[in-house]
């Protein structure tokens, strides 16, 4: 059996963190819709810059576009919608087959509104009116701005992707903003069983920094390298489940509000030394999300072994979090300093991006 199919059987989606105009063109996207069950696609600035700067399908588009008189960033987002429709409609039958559950694109902000509630919101608003499709997630980071626009877009109806979480502190603070916005939504009228969003917490990056922490201190430290990423993996799903099947989500969710699942991001592994399904196998369980890179869906379905495992290995979890505590290894503040390195990262790669479509 393939194993990504066996994902599936345990409640966990499998989305892919690539597009291209090579994917959509090739029959690559249809074919892992089709044979391997992939259940959604993820976007950011640098996958469009990779795309469009290294991709074989844009060049003559392109090139009618910058006979327009359009900036840089508009030229960009005609292409990058145009793909994400396509993705949409290739997914449509799997969004429809889950009654809106899977099936979603996501379509990110420009990187430069990050602090800006009002600008993420007019953006957010426009680029869900472009694409048109009922499948986008529109791509939010989970900043102090970002958090109040996501609020306030869901309370307006639209379906969201909190990117760009490190910590255990931004799992809170972006689910409460979910069921404040699900609030306002069912206190005007609105139809909250249509909205959806998927919180996406990063998790490779997160012992990259951690890892280097521990080998600095040295001796013992060492020994809890490579753990701290699925251990707050773990950590996250326990709230999930706390928060969105206990009290505080009860009367929505019965209400036919949709619990904002956990979606792990940055997923494949950046130690050599570690095993290449890191941050696959040992988190799967129901009513979670996986995006993962090329390599890494090949991987699993090469060689993944699938078993519930989100679950599993709690206690070691937990210690391995009040050891790192006691070591005065700080995880929010970890987490925060990973968001802040994450978003010069996207920034970087959408002024590069730009600098094409100029």
């Amino acid at each position: 059996m393939n194993p990504l199919l066996e994902v599936r059987k345990r409640g966990q989606q499998i989305w892919l963190d690539n597009l291209s105009r090579t994917l959509l063109n090739d029959g690559e996207l249809a074919s892992l819709i089709a044979d391997d069950g992939l259940a959604g696609v993820t976007t950011n600035p640098a996958i469009f810059q990779k795309a469009i700067t290294a991709g074989r399908y844009y060049a003559e588009e392109l090139e009618a576009l910058k006979e327009k008189d359009l900036s840089a960033e508009a030229r960009y987002e005609r292409l990058a919608v145009t793909d994400v429709q396509r993705a949409c409609d290739m997914l449509a039958p799997v969004f429809d087959r889950s009654r809106g559950d899977a099936g979603y694109v996501s379509l990110e902000v420009s990187p430069a509104l990050a602090n800006d509630e009002a600008g993420t919101v007019a953006a957010a608003r426009r680029l869900r009116e472009a694409v048109d499709r009922p499948n986008v997630l529109i791509k939010i980071p989970a900043t102090n701005a970002g958090i109040h626009a996501i609020q306030t877009l869901i309370g307006e109806g639209v379906s969201i992707n909190v990117t760009l979480m490190f910590s255990l502190a931004d799992v809170d603070a972006v689910g409460q903003a979910y069921i404040r916005g699900i609030e306002q939504l069912r206190q005007s009228g609105g139809d909250i069983s249509s909205v959806k969003s998927v919180a996406s917490v990063f998790l490779s990056r997160v012992d990259t920094l951690v890892d280097k922490r521990l080998e600095a201190l040295g001796g013992d430290a060492t020994t809890l390298c490579g753990y701290s990423a699925v251990a707050m993996a773990k950590l996250a799903y326990q709230r999930y489940l706390t928060r969105f099947h206990g009290p505080e989500f009860a009367d929505l969710l019965n209400a036919g509000a949709r619990p904002q699942q956990l979606l792990w991001a940055s997923t494949g592994t950046k130690n050599p030394s570690y095993d290449d399904l890191l941050y696959v196998e040992p988190l799967i369980g129901k009513e979670t999300v996986n995006t993962v890179p090329d390599a890494t869906l090949a991987a699993l379905r090469d060689h993944g072994k699938v078993a519930e495992t989100i679950t599993k290995d709690l206690s070691r979890a937990e210690s391995q979090f009040t050891q790192l505590e006691a070591l005065g290894i700080d995880m929010n503040a970890v987490g925060e300093e990973l968001k802040a390195d994450g978003l010069r990262q996207f920034e970087v790669a959408f002024e590069t991006l730009l600098a094409t479509t100029a």
